[in-house]
């Protein structure tokens, strides 16, 4: 990791924080719709009234604010120079609505690095890179201080697909291969999982 630059390397993905440098990169991912129906990843950061009023334009410029500012609102994820990913991530008081849900409530007092949404870009979909996805981001979070990296995957009932609203925060079984581990269940389809991260270097 070089922390100056905020920057990771995962075996051959790479990630870099958002930043005005990277922005373009994170719009190339999240492609003019700005993810799902205008959201550009203030879901977890709004009240939905907020969040609806602001729906596209709106939430893309509050976002662009967020990449001005620490801690960053998270990190774009390349494949060979390639923006393949986005993962919005920091501590759980960044996101208020995380914060007051009571699926998602906190489950204890331990200090976090949330992730909150694992966006993959579309032609990257299927390919398989979400475990290795969430191995450079807690790469990332180790170097950044973080000591425990916490996600709220869903996992799809038997013979079921997540629809893209409620794959937005990842899917179980990705986790489970990035070396998380179920610490709650507070619906059968939510678990909430947690992987203790090394310190960097």
């Amino acid at each position: 990791m070089n922390t100056r630059s905020g920057q990771a390397a995962s075996g051959s993905l790479a990630v870099k924080e958002l930043s005005k440098k990277t922005w373009s990169d994170f719009e190339a991912v999240l492609g003019k719709n700005g993810g799902a129906r205008g959201c550009w990843c203030m879901h977890w950061r709004l009240s939905i009234a907020e969040w609806t009023e602001g729906k596209g334009e709106g939430n893309k410029r509050a976002m662009s604010r967020l990449a001005q500012r620490k801690p960053v609102p998270g990190v774009v994820v390349y494949e060979s120079n390639t923006p393949v990913a986005w993962c919005s991530l920091g501590p759980r008081s960044e996101f208020p609505r995380l914060e007051r849900s009571p699926l998602l409530a906190n489950i204890d007092d331990e200090p976090v690095c949330a992730i909150t949404c694992i966006y993959v870009q579309r032609k990257h979909r299927g390919s398989g890179l979400l475990p290795a996805i969430l191995e450079a981001v807690c790469e990332y979070a180790a170097s950044a201080g973080y000591t425990t990296a916490e996600g709220y995957p869903i996992e799809p009932r038997e013979g079921k697909r997540a629809g893209a609203d409620t794959a937005m925060t990842g899917i179980a079984s990705a986790f489970l291969a990035a070396g998380f581990s179920e610490v709650a269940r507070p619906r059968d389809d939510r678990p909430i999982m947690r992987r203790k991260l090394s310190p960097a270097g």
